[in-house]
């Protein structure tokens, strides 16, 4: 096994990492900001090195630093969690060649599902479903246009190497077309440095499905069972649930399989997400994109399959074998994380500031996976993601009658949150049959 670690994120999924590699006996390294400095994922590790300014360019993505850090403190690996350099080809291209272990999937794979038209691509050649597109970035306006023809109005206008629900639009007919077109290729410049735009058919009514892959040390592709993340705010989740309230067995057995597919695609290593959208009405899937890294909401996953995620990627980045029985994957009960974020509750704006109360809920079947403490400062730097609440039951009904009561019980003062909606969420008739899409959130609001 790996004897020394280097975390190079934050917050929760930073602390969450540090976690597991304490239980393994791993030595925990983690890299923070200025601005972190008296977060728990720091005060936790058995060593921390402060990488720069608040500014994530100029520390979590700052790439020199975090390189030096790790052979500063003798690290021999690092993870990268989520966001930030998680998903950056060169960065686990250059971690390699400076000798260190990548606790993630191979660069190649990585660049192969980054960009989006060039995924759909690649799994329509593998037998994995894809939604009516374009097969290449629509160059101009008037590409985009004819397209759009072919395809048939409504379509979505997404940035080519977008992702986390940003660069994308809804065109009804032309006049949104060129509106859409337009906006999706400036904010894709700035945000990613690459204004490719691909249209695809837009379903008025669906829900999005995706499933955790694990891509074994020995060459197998493995699928962990899907989580349904259909609670979103604008294209962004907050709910997610495993398993899947839509997906019955026979549509469980296709969703896993195409998953396999498009690991073996790409020969993945690691964990990984194959994201779906699932028309409701005629139970088609299509594939959106895959997430080549940890997902944020993988504790449903753990609780239902119970398997350590994170341990399970430290084993194939050795070359270990997994925990569990390959051939013997199979849920067992229910799972629900809600995210805990830093922001009103009616629109979703971020709401920065000072914690002077947090008390979290415990219990049977609840976890909570937080990134900060009563006396912290969640700063408008980062993500406004403050906790995980995750809880679990033998039933659906029960996994939710334990969501109410922690949401209840958990305490927090200072910034603005959203436990308020989550509470409202709870109660919803249109979320307890489980028959939502992705549209619940505007309908509540």
């Amino acid at each position: 096994m790996i004897e020394s670690l280097l975390v190079a994120n934050r917050g929760e999924i930073a602390r969450r990492i540090v976690r597991t590699a304490k239980k393994l006996g791993i030595r925990a390294i983690v890299v923070h900001s200025e601005a972190d400095a008296g977060l728990p994922f720091v005060t936790e590790a058995d060593e921390a090195v402060c990488v720069g300014p608040a500014n994530p360019a100029l520390s979590y993505r700052n790439v020199e630093a975090i390189l030096a850090a790790a052979k500063d403190t003798g690290a021999q690996a690092i993870h990268p969690g989520y966001g930030f350099l998680s998903e950056n080809a060169d960065f686990a291209r250059t971690v390699e060649a400076s000798g260190l272990i990548w606790v993630g999937p191979g660069a190649d794979a990585i660049t192969a599902m980054g960009d989006k038209i060039n995924a759909r691509n690649l799994m329509a050649a593998a037998g994995v479903p894809v939604a009516p597109g374009t097969t290449e970035p629509a160059a101009d306006l008037d590409a985009a246009v004819a397209a759009a023809g072919e395809i048939g109005y409504p379509v979505m206008v997404k940035a080519a190497a977008g992702g986390g629900g940003m660069g994308m639009g809804v065109a009804a007919d032309e006049a949104g077309l060129r509106t859409e077109y337009d906006k999706v290729r400036s904010f894709a410049e700035r945000m990613f440095g690459d204004g490719s735009v691909l249209i695809e058919r837009y379903f008025p009514r669906v829900r999005h499905v995706e499933v955790q892959i694990l891509g074994l040390a020995d060459g197998r592709v493995v699928a962990l069972g899907e989580r349904e993340c259909s609670v979103q705010r604008r294209n962004q989740k907050l709910v997610e649930e495993s398993p899947s309230p839509a997906v019955s067995p026979e549509l469980r057995a296709r969703f896993l399989a195409a998953a396999v597919r498009a690991g073996e695609a790409v020969n993945y290593r690691n964990a990984g997400t194959v994201e779906c959208l699932l028309d409701p009405t005629t139970g088609e899937f299509f594939f959106l994109e895959m997430n080549t890294r940890l997902q944020v909401e993988h504790p449903v996953t753990e609780y239902v399959y119970g398997v350590d995620l994170v341990e399970e990627q430290l084993r194939v980045a050795a070359g270990l074998a997994p925990t569990f029985d390959p051939d013997a994957l199979a849920p067992r009960g229910h799972a629900i994380e809600l995210r805990i974020n830093a922001e009103d509750p009616k629109r979703f704006l971020p709401g920065p500031g000072a914690i002077t109360t947090w008390n979290e809920p415990a219990g049977e079947g609840v976890r909570v996976d937080s990134g900060y403490v009563a006396g912290n400062t969640v700063t408008p730097f980062y993500d406004s993601l403050m906790a995980k609440l995750i809880v679990s039951g033998a039933t659906r009904d029960e996994a939710v009658q334990r969501a109410k009561a922690a949401v209840a019980q958990f305490e927090i003062a200072g910034p603005k949150n959203n436990l308020p909606f989550f509470a409202e969420l709870l109660e919803n008739p249109e979320f307890l049959s489980g028959d939502y899409d992705t549209g619940i959130v505007s309908r509540m609001r």
